[in-house]
């Protein structure tokens, strides 16, 4: 697979949204952006948002949503690589959703809270059809303790909130089966990819007698975690896999393949193009989106013009 790099020095790049003109929107991190990079290697700041900037989503009004984690302490290793250390920074204000006009720039924050409780660490978001979207909730983290991570349904006016489930480890990666049945979700310390069966917008199906309302489809083996993720046409999960670098597919069945790539952190992997199988992926750590032509078309996002 040839990988070519389009983009280079940001500052951990997440979030990618390709758009019919070529460019690719996306946050950086560590930077507190909403950053738009062109076909030539041009970058632009959309938005100054703060805090930090992770998943992000278009909605039906056509602005991005940005999931906001509130910041990482981070550093750089010896060959200049990018590590977050993870540790709340002591500028930290609470996690929340940002709403960014693309067009002016204008953010806004919609949430901060629910039920009372504030966000902590919100980190990735996909919209279904009717126009709500759902989204994780990693949590933070100093050095002796670590949130429980959540799974919130809401809707872009800021009209509704849910917690949909408490109380999980280390929820990253969101994305919508194309029938809109199945939620996945992948865990990231545990390395899991988790199924969610749905009864409709924003309500997960609860068998009874059972703890775990999701099933579990696939456990990534070896020394891993999990990031974000996208879905193909033909239902496929493409999940970044952290430490060994690539893109690991996961298929309805459970069975996988990992794809590698020249980067430890392989966080993110949006689609594009007139047939959407021009992927582009964020290798975080070196600071670079990567674009590449995949086997699969991926699968048409709601409100995205792809």
């Amino acid at each position: 697979m040839n990988v070519e790099i389009i983009g280079e020095g940001l500052m951990f790049p997440e979030g990618p949204i390709a758009l019919p003109d070529g460019s690719v929107v996306f946050v950086e991190i560590l930077r507190g952006t909403l950053t738009r990079l062109w076909g030539d290697g041009r970058t632009e700041v959309i938005a100054d948002v703060g805090g930090g900037p992770n998943g992000a989503a278009l909605g039906p009004d056509g602005a991005v949503y940005v999931c906001n984690n509130g910041g990482f302490e981070w550093s750089r290793d010896a060959d200049g690589k990018i590590v977050i250390i993870g540790t709340t920074p002591a500028d930290y204000e609470g996690g929340r959703i940002d709403r960014v006009d693309l067009a002016t720039g204008k953010h806004e924050r919609i949430y901060t809270q629910c039920d009372g409780q504030g966000l902590r660490g919100p980190n990735d978001l996909v919209f279904d059809k009717t126009g709500g979207f759902w989204f994780t909730d990693l949590g933070k983290n100093d050095a002796k303790t670590r949130d429980l991570s959540a799974l919130y349904y809401a809707r872009p006016d800021g009209s509704r909130i849910d917690k949909a489930v408490r109380g999980a480890l280390s929820f990253n990666g969101a994305g919508l089966s194309p029938d809109e049945n199945t939620l996945y979700v992948a865990d990231t310390l545990s390395a899991r990819l988790w199924a969610f069966d749905l009864d409709g917008p924003g309500v997960i199906n609860r068998p009874a007698g059972r703890h775990n309302p999701a099933r579990l489809l696939a456990t990534v083996p070896g020394d891993v975690w999990l990031d974000s993720l996208a879905v193909t046409e033909a239902g496929h999960v493409c999940v970044g896999t952290l430490m060994n670098g690539g893109i690991t597919t996961i298929r309805p069945d459970g069975s996988q393949a990992h794809t590698p790539l020249p980067e430890p952190f392989v966080t993110n992997i949006c689609f594009g193009g007139p047939d959407r199988r021009t992927a582009y992926i964020t290798l975080s750590t070196t600071g670079r989106m990567a674009k590449v032509t995949w086997p699969e078309p991926g699968l048409a996002l709601n409100f995205n013009p792809y």
